[in-house]
């Protein structure tokens, strides 16, 4: 679980004040962009739904490889993450879009100057026109949130350094700074003296339209943890399906607002990686097709502690160990109608042809600790053509490399909560797209 952080939060509504006075959860929504809206700066309106399904699942499969290739620094990728927020540092406040990652921590941007830097084409913040940035001394407990790679420079103050699953890095100074959000209720919401890192060399392959990434993690110098008290570390959201006309409707939401209850809804503990402290950690005990139940095998697993999969709303597929992933996959090859065809892209491996959605598919259950989820069948077959459909699940190459990864395919239409507090996560299913 997070540390208790020592930063006294205060916010620009009354109401949001009481909360960080009282301990009282305060709540509210912020809006999430699939990288493929129209509303997105990646959206690339000469490309084709098919064309930015092909481009996100390449983006999946390389940010699952690279957990194989690189065992030295944490498998996170930059930009793979699939959904962006606009955040705003600073006094007055400086808009960025960044990246919504749980599979991070820092939260991070382009700093001028910069002197090895990407390249950006919206505006790069300057910290020296913030009236409330500060450079964080080395002497100080916040300094800590910036991870074991911390460093101090000549001035002694504080230096974050982020390496990436492909090499990618970011690295600068860490400082304390106001951050903004707006919220779909219209008022925007406040906190000042937040943890932020102001990179000042950053390179690898991150897209020149983002500025930055905001680490939705389980580490102190997350932006759910250093809410704290406001929010009483929750969060969730609720994605709506690839393709969907309003994708970009998808909602984040903190505090009382990340409530997931009700009878419907079903929970599973958070373990904690032993060697990837940021990542949510789950216990997937078997998957079940129909009547079939299929445990999930002993392996050892790279994270180390009791949980055997992380959960990650920036890898568009679901990644199984080798043998549970044929089983699953040839009980549905052997359950459905469909001819099996071939992927042109070659990315999954088992695929149907079918004009139609409306084909009949056995039913598909993850068995989470304590938590069954039965899964829709947009949450198994994704639609890569007009005629074909492929299983939206891939066996890792590895079971002792790899990182097994519960995607986002399997979230959609589901209201997912993150509870960091108790050390749980909730599912429940809904319409992403109503809500």
């Amino acid at each position: 679980m997070a540390s208790v952080f020592s930063l006294i939060i205060f916010l620009i509504s009354s109401a949001a004040v009481l909360a960080a006075a009282t301990g009282r959860e305060f709540g509210f929504t912020v809006e999430l962009i699939h990288r493929d809206s129209p509303k997105s700066p990646m959206y690339n309106p000469s490309e084709t739904h098919y064309h930015r399904l092909a481009n996100a699942l390449r983006r999946s499969i390389s940010r699952n490889t690279a957990a194989v290739t690189d065992t030295a620094v944490a498998p996170i990728y930059n930009y793979r993450g699939q959904y962006l927020m606009k955040i705003s540092l600073g006094t007055p406040p400086f808009s960025i879009i960044a990246v919504a990652d749980t599979g991070s921590d820092v939260i991070w941007t382009q700093c001028e100057p910069c002197p090895n830097c990407y390249e950006q084409s919206a505006p790069m913040f300057n910290p020296s026109k913030s009236t409330t940035y500060k450079n964080v001394p080395c002497s100080s407990p916040i300094c800590s949130y910036a991870g074991e790679d911390s460093s101090c420079s000549a001035h002694s103050e504080c230096l974050y350094s982020i390496s990436y699953g492909d090499r990618s890095h970011s690295q600068g100074d860490f400082a304390v700074d106001t951050v903004t959000m707006g919220s779909t209720s219209g008022s925007p919401v406040t906190f000042p003296h937040m943890a932020i890192g102001c990179g000042h060399d950053n390179a690898g392959t991150f897209d020149a339209s983002v500025s930055g990434i905001v680490g939705l993690g389980q580490g102190s110098a997350s932006l759910v943890s250093q809410m704290g008290p406001a929010t009483g570390g929750k969060f969730s959201y609720c994605l709506a399906p690839i393709g969907n006309s309003s994708a970009e409707s998808s909602k984040l939401n903190f505090g009382s607002n990340a409530d997931v209850s009700g009878s419907e809804a079903v929970s599973t503990p958070i373990y904690t990686s032993v060697k990837y402290k940021t990542f949510y950690s789950l216990k997937l005990e078997a998957v079940s097709v129909g009547e079939n139940k299929f445990d999930f095998p002993i392996v050892s697993s790279r994270l180390g502690g009791e949980g055997n999969i992380i959960i990650d709303s920036g890898t568009t597929l679901t990644f199984l160990p080798v043998d549970l992933y044929n089983n699953f996959a040839t009980t549905i090859s052997d359950s459905i109608n469909l001819q099996r065809t071939d992927d042109p892209n070659q990315f999954l491996d088992y695929c149907f042809a079918t004009t139609t959605d409306d084909y009949e598919a056995p039913s598909v259950t993850m068995h989470f600790e304590g938590a069954d989820v039965p899964l829709n069948r947009e949450n198994v077959f994704i639609r890569i053509s007009d005629d074909i459909v492929c299983l939206a699940f891939k066996a890792s190459q590895d079971d002792q490399e790899m990182i097994f990864i519960y995607g986002n395919i399997s979230q959609n239409n589901f209201l997912v909560g993150y509870d960091i507090k108790n050390m749980v996560v909730s599912f429940k299913q809904a319409d992403c797209v109503a809500m």
